[in-house]
């Protein structure tokens, strides 16, 4: 099984038009042959010292994946590469954590 966590920094003031454009995406992703979860979240506050900081201009997308063929198969994927030519005025950057379980 793979993990993915994908940071998206997204400019000011483009998080909610972004969240209602991978809500469409969702779905499709999720019909996808090997993925087992896949889904934004956005950081809470919750009072815990160790949490960092909140960041209002940021989702992160939380993934599994059967296995890392199935992940490189996501990143072409038709509705991926539409998805990604829609939000390309809306995200700053993407950074990737690529995970298996230890």
């Amino acid at each position: 099984m793979i993990h993915v966590l994908a940071t998206i920094e997204l400019a000011e003031g483009k998080r909610e038009a972004f969240l209602k454009r991978v809500q469409q995406l969702v779905p499709k992703v999720k019909a996808e042959k090997g993925c087992l979860e896949y889904g934004p979240a956005i950081d809470v506050p919750s009072g815990i010292k160790a949490q960092i900081a909140l960041r209002d201009n940021v989702v992160t997308m939380v993934e599994k994946w059967t296995d890392l063929k199935a992940l490189e198969a996501h990143l072409s994927a038709p509705h991926m590469l539409a998805y990604r030519e829609d939000v390309k005025g809306m995200v700053v950057g993407t950074k990737l954590q690529i995970l298996q379980p230890a």
